[in-house]
């Protein structure tokens, strides 16, 4: 055993360490190591820094600029109101629709880029549903992961797979020969996450801070989901007006907005008379929704469909309003001042200054007094102006005119990196070229460039490539894999294919799964010759095997995922070392099942 062997096993003892101990931050671990290790000379200092110019760290910056131009354009929330129509609220099926859904895709399209595609979509859905950033984005990200392998072309160790084989002059696969192990993989993680992620997944909501309007919401425990009827003909609510139909009091429902032949009415005015044909968003618990349609023969369309500005948190929200000590409102009750009519925003919550609930109608209003509104933020933010009343929420700037609507440019940027990505050019350029569209369409504002990037993530994937290279240079990962598979040798055919699943898994968590795929096929081909196991099985049970990084945050689709997560290496540890038995048993099993 050298010296330079020696060296780099004690690197890789110190990062564990600090990985498992969470001494340091993550991203700060993965510096330190790069800086380590040209010091040892195991590697060169360019070797060290080269991370930087990777083509997996150059991806990942390319696909976050992405992402977020999709969702700044609002694509996203399109796609999470889709979505939420199609599986509801509930938690577990949320994230088994979502992970089969970006499973799929990473079939044939780079996992990182298929997390980046939804990670901006399931953000919304989580704000939308009420459900931690915690609770979706691992599930999803395991799923892309998993989606890696099922097909020949859905992952760098699968595609590199045939050429290995063919170099040893054995038969290459077909681009659907994997699919059976895939699919069975996929489905393992879906059933996992579904029955045992609420035991599994760290209730923390992650860096994901709330939005100014979810930050009201919560302060005030304000329940109630937006929801859109329509009124048909003969309702007996025709030709009621607002205040007639005794919404607020009998119902405990706002109305926020109506739409009359194309034309939208938001926070209408109390005297406005229903007619056939309007639709009408309201806001209200479900069972209060439910009485009020049965009591006036109403069709209820679940979410929003015409109001859907409502729900984009850059348009609309709630707010919290308080009256100065010389406001000319004081005295007066809302229906004295024509609120709604005046001022397009609905009333949904008075708190007096001893902290009563008041009756946001009738009781006049004192200096002090907190009010709880719902509108858009163009007619909240007028409010900044008057005397009357003091905006307390961070009011979320009005886009200008000519960023309204970019869906239509980040669309075409979006198909444009994917179709090159199809067509065979490498990731990174194809991500940065779509990144590139979006900047110069408009789509994201140059001064959000740089903060639309995690750097955090960016240093923790560019410091950690350097720990592969090392272990691959210095021969201590062909030293490592030559005594285990050595071992193995005695042992019946099961155990072989357990200590290849597991020693692939090992080495792809601190080398690139390509290079693990390279070092590790050429022996487990001999091994497979050897002891009379067909040597093509045991290759695919290799490059299946490189997709097995769920334990820590190594892999570039957990190290994406990690920052708006929120998640600490020991969740990766706690959810990832579940997942990874499991990937062990099922991968071995199919093999075996297929292959021996």
């Amino acid at each position: 055993m050298t010296v330079e062997i020696l060296l780099t096993y004690g690197v890789l003892l110190l990062a564990i360490t600090l990985f498992v101990t969470e001494k340091l931050r993550t991203d700060l671990v993965a510096v330190l190591i790069m800086v380590i290790l040209p010091w040892t000379g195991v590697i060169s200092v360019d070797q060290a820094f080269s991370g930087f110019a990777s083509n997996a760290v150059i991806s990942v910056m390319a696909v976050m600029l992405i992402g977020y131009g999709v969702d700044r354009a609002g694509v996203m929330t399109i796609v999470a109101k889709f979505i939420m129509e199609k599986v509801g609220r509930k938690e577990q099926n949320i994230r088994a629709a979502t992970s089969g859904a970006v499973g799929v895709i990473s079939s044939f399209m780079q996992n990182i880029g298929a997390a980046a595609l939804f990670l901006p979509a399931l953000r919304n859905i989580g704000k939308r549903a009420n459900i931690p950033a915690s609770k979706l984005f691992m599930p999803m990200g395991f799923a892309a992961i998993l989606g890696g392998t099922l097909t020949m072309v859905a992952s760098g160790p699968l595609i590199i797979l045939n050429d290995l084989l063919v170099d040893s002059g054995a038969e290459a696969f077909h681009l659907f020969s994997v699919t059976p192990i895939g699919l069975a993989l996929l489905a393992t993680g879906i059933l996992y996450f579904y029955f045992f992620g609420r035991f599994v997944l760290p209730k923390a909501k992650g860096t994901e801070s709330l939005s100014p309007s979810q930050e009201v919401k919560a302060t005030y425990e304000l329940t109630g989901d937006m929801t859109e009827v329509s009124v048909p003909e003969g309702s007996p609510l025709i030709g009621k007006s607002i205040e007639e139909a005794d919404l607020w009091k009998q119902f405990d429902l706002n109305v926020l907005a109506l739409e009359e032949d194309g034309s939208k009415i938001y926070s209408p005015w109390r005297k406005t008379q229903f007619r056939a044909g309007q639709s009408v968003a309201i806001l209200g618990s479900d069972d209060q929704v439910k009485a009020f349609t049965e009591a006036y023969q109403l069709q209820e369309k679940g979410g929003l469909d015409r109001f859907a500005n409502l729900e984009n948190e850059e348009l609309a929200g709630f707010a919290e309003l308080i009256i100065p000590p010389k406001s000319p409102l004081i005295g007066k009750a809302l229906r004295d001042i024509g609120f709604r009519k005046t001022y397009k925003i609905e009333p949904v919550s008075f708190v007096s200054p001893d902290g009563d609930r008041e009756d946001v109608n009738e009781d006049p209003l004192e200096a002090g007094t907190t009010m709880i509104v719902f509108g858009r933020w163009e007619d909240i933010e007028r409010l900044k102006a008057s005397r009357e009343f003091a905006v307390v929420t961070e009011v979320v700037p009005p886009l200008p005119d000519h960023q309204k609507d970019k869906k239509l440019p980040a669309l075409f940027s979006l198909a444009v990196s994917l179709t090159l990505v199809l067509l065979g050019f490498q990731l990174s350029l194809s991500f940065f070229t779509g990144a590139m569209l979006m900047i110069l369409l408009g789509v994201i504002p140059k001064k959000e460039i740089y903060p639309a990037i995690d750097w955090k993530t960016v240093f923790l994937l560019a410091g950690l490539i350097p720990m592969g290279a090392a272990f691959e240079q210095s021969g201590a990962a062909e030293l490592t894999a030559n005594a285990i598979i050595g071992v193995a040798g005695d042992w019946g055919t099961i155990a072989i294919l357990f200590i290849i699943g597991i020693i692939t898994m090992l080495f792809s968590l601190f080398m690139s799964n390509v290079a693990a795929t390279v070092l590790l096929v050429p022996l487990v081909i001999m091994m497979g010759e050897s002891f009379g196991i067909d040597p093509r099985g045991l290759a695919m049970l290799v490059a299946v095997s490189a997709s097995n990084s769920f334990l820590l945050p190594t892999h570039q689709v957990n190290a994406f995922i990690m920052g708006p997560g929120g998640y600490r290496n020991a969740d990766y540890l706690k959810a990832g070392s579940i997942m990874s038995i499991l990937f062990l048993i099922v991968s071995v099993f199919m093999t075996y099942l297929l292959f021996v």
